[in-house]
């Protein structure tokens, strides 16, 4: 895991009045189910020609990321990872994740070809 500095860009000041301000965290809150928007794609590429689901498009912090990415896993009985904002899920899926997702309360759009 990548260390986060507290502190960008200021090493040292010599300003007595000077107080630094600490970056904001790159995580958002997680939307309701209802509100969120999520995508699913079937994907081929840069992964050797294996099948993989993708499900794109949620909106929150990475620990609810996790959890819905093993949810969906677990149902599909599968491997796969969440990376990047990205559900991954080993094999072509996207009709039982579609009606996972449904079930669960999200928008949920099937996507590419």
């Amino acid at each position: 895991m990548k260390k986060k500095q507290r502190y960008s860009g200021i090493v040292y000041s010599t300003d007595e009045t000077f107080a630094y301000q600490e970056a904001d965290s790159d995580e958002t809150e997680t939307l309701p189910n209802h509100k969120q928007q999520l995508r699913v794609m079937l994907d081929r590429k840069m992964r050797g020609g294996k099948t993989v689901t993708l499900v794109t498009g949620f909106v929150g912090t990475s620990d609810d990321l996790e959890v819905l990415g093993k949810k969906l896993k677990q149902k599909c009985g599968v491997g796969g990872s969440t990376k990047d904002g990205e559900i991954i899920v080993q094999g072509d899926f996207r009709q039982r994740i579609l009606q996972l997702l449904s079930d669960e309360g999200y928008r949920v759009k099937l996507a590419g070809g």
